[in-house]
């Protein structure tokens, strides 16, 4: 019971700091197993992701999360591992380190979809997007099962910067693309780039707009799934 208060005081605060809206673009929030990747420009990036999820989405949604940041303190230890449940990894590799792949196999075999970053770090360099490193595809091929769905999440970067005490109200947007399509045979380098690509064509020209500007829907199917995602009443 306390970590749902604890998760919805999150979802309260996050909705009330970018006025959150979720945006579903050729893909449809459907119970299906999935991997959510996304850009990467906050610690905040995946709470925001998590809390625009519908909430029978949110409850089997676990974000991939580094080990580092998150057990250097008893606080963050039991918001990682308690109320979003976190998969944490080691992100500098030792010999005794679980194997980061199959900590997410195992989260995706208990029936979870997963959050995952695929820059592997946060990207506060003046770069749109961090080149991918190679989990997504090892993880894709280990368990084709789960649907790959680009996710952009817009403006958060400029709500947390990095460095400053206090966070800064600013209108959020986390857009949901198409499935990635699967290819058999595709090789490691040309999978991280269509991956890439897929999720760069979610990012709207300016951190200002909403959406892209070739989002206009086309037909009532495409109106669904481009209008905001309003979720009902919380059940974290």
């Amino acid at each position: 019971m306390l970590e749902r208060l604890v998760a919805r005081g999150f979802i309260g605060f996050i909705r009330l700091l970018t006025g959150a809206q979720a945006y579903w673009r050729g893909v449809r929030p459907t119970a299906a197993l999935r991997i959510y990747y996304a850009n990467h420009a906050s610690h905040g990036d995946f709470v925001l992701l998590w809390a625009t999820l519908p909430p029978y989405l949110r409850r089997k949604a676990r974000p991939v999360a580094g080990a580092d940041y998150w057990n250097k303190s008893a606080l963050r230890r039991y918001i990682a591992g308690r109320v979003f449940r976190a998969v944490l990894i080691d992100r500098e590799r030792k010999e005794d380190s679980p194997d980061p792949v199959q900590q997410m196999v195992e989260a995706l075999s208990s029936g979870c979809s997963l959050i995952l970053f695929p820059e592997g770090t946060r990207n506060t360099t003046d770069q749109i997007l961090l080149p991918f490193k190679s989990g997504l595809f090892h993880l894709a091929a280990r368990y084709p099962r789960a649907e790959l769905v680009p996710v952009w999440i817009n403006n958060l970067g400029r709500v947390m910067p990095k460095g400053e005490p206090l966070p800064i109200p600013l209108l959020c947007t986390v857009t949901f693309g198409a499935t990635l399509s699967r290819i058999d045979g595709e090789d490691k380098a040309a999978f991280l780039q269509r991956a890439r690509e897929a999720l760069l064509a979610l990012r709207p020209e300016s951190p200002d707009d909403d959406m892209p500007d070739d989002s206009a829907p086309n037909d009532d199917a495409a109106h669904e799934t481009a209008t905001p995602n309003v979720a009902p009443k919380e059940t974290a």
